[in-house]
C-alpha cells in the first residue's frame, strides 16, 4: 500500500492520556479498531477498573495503569511499564485535562497553577518521557487535545485559555524540534462536545426551556448541534497514521465550524 494513503495503526502502540471516558475513549476505541494496541492512565483504582470494563464491553485489550501525569517520576514508570508490556509507544495522545469556571478576580492562584499543570505542564511530562523512544524507533506522532479556548477568550475560563493556548505552541515547538526526526506533533482542536461532563450544560430547563449555554452553543455553531465524540475518530486516526506524516504543526479544529461563523443574527 502507498504509504501516503495508509490510515491502518496495525501493531503500533498508543498511550491516550485521561482516556477512561468521553474524547479520551472515543479516540482510544478508534485507534484499537484501526489496530492499534492501547494503554491509558487513571489516577485512581476506582476510575481505572470501571474503564477496564468499558473497554472490555467493547472488545478493546486495553491496558490501564494508574498515574498522574502531572509526576514527572510516575510518568517516567508507566511509560517503562507500557515499553516492557507492549513495545515503545508510537503514537501519544495528550488529552488529560480539567477546566475550573471561575471568575478571574475570584480564582485562587492555587487553582490557576492547578489547571495549568495537567492541561499544559503534564503533556510536556509525557511528551518528554516518550520522544526518547520515538527518537530510537525512528519515527512517531504526537497528538495534542487543544480547545477552542486555544483560539478564543471566554469568561469565566481565564486558566484553560491560558494553558490550551500554551498547549498550541507547545505542539508547534515539538514539531519545529523533533520534525527532523521524523516525529509528527499535531493538535486536535474540539468543538463543544456531548459528554457527561457537559450533559447538565445540555438538560431542558424546568419550564421546558433550553439551557441557555445549549442555546448560545447551538447558534455558534454552523452545524447547529454538539458534536458527538465519536466525530473526533476519523481526525484522531489520520494524524495518528502514515498518512499525515508531511502534516506538522497543525491545529485541526473538529469544531463543527465555529471558528470560521460569527453567530446567527438576531430576529
Amino acid at each position: 500500500m502507498n504509504k501516503y494513503l495508509n490510515f491502518s495503526l496495525e501493531g503500533k502502540v498508543a498511550l491516550v492520556t485521561g482516556a477512561a471516558y468521553g474524547i479520551g475513549f472515543a479516540i482510544a476505541e478508534a485507534y484499537a479498531l484501526s489496530g492499534a494496541k492501547i494503554a491509558f492512565n487513571c489516577r485512581s483504582q476506582h476510575h481505572l477498573d470501571q474503564a477496564l470494563a468499558d473497554y472490555k464491553a467493547k472488545g478493546i485489550d486495553a491496558r490501564g495503569y494508574i498515574c498522574d501525569v502531572t509526576k514527572e517520576d510516575e510518568v517516567t514508570k508507566m511509560v517503562a511499564d507500557i515499553e516492557k508490556e507492549l513495545g515503545t509507544i508510537d503514537i501519544l495522545v495528550n488529552n488529560a485535562g480539567i477546566i475550573k469556571r471561575i471568575p478571574m478576580h475570584e480564582m485562587k492562584v492555587e487553582e490557576f497553577n492547578q489547571v495549568i499543570d495537567i492541561d499544559l505542564v503534564a503533556p510536556f511530562i509525557v511528551s518528554k518521557a516518550v520522544i526518547p523512544g520515538m527518537l530510537k524507533k525512528g519515527h512517531g506522532k504526537i497528538i495534542n487535545i487543544c480547545s477552542m479556548m486555544s483560539e478564543l477568550g471566554r469568561e469565566t475560563v481565564s486558566a484553560y485559555a491560558a494553558a490550551k493556548g500554551g498547549l498550541k505552541m507547545l505542539t508547534r515547538n515539538i514539531c519545529s524540534e523533533y520534525g527532523e526526526y521524523n516525529i509528527q506533533c499535531n493538535a486536535i482542536g474540539p468543538g463543544y462536545i456531548a459528554t457527561p461532563q457537559t450533559a447538565p450544560l445540555r438538560e431542558p430547563q424546568a419550564d421546558g426551556s433550553r439551557h441557555p449555554f445549549d442555546s448560545f452553543i447551538c447558534a455558534k455553531t454552523p452545524a447547529g448541534r454538539w458534536l458527538d465524540p465519536e466525530e473526533l475518530m476519523g481526525p484522531a486516526v489520520f494524524l495518528a497514521s502514515e498518512a499525515s506524516n508531511a502534516v506538522n504543526g497543525h491545529i485541526l479544529y473538529v469544531d463543527g465550524g465555529i471558528l470560521a461563523y460569527i453567530g446567527k443574527q438576531p430576529k
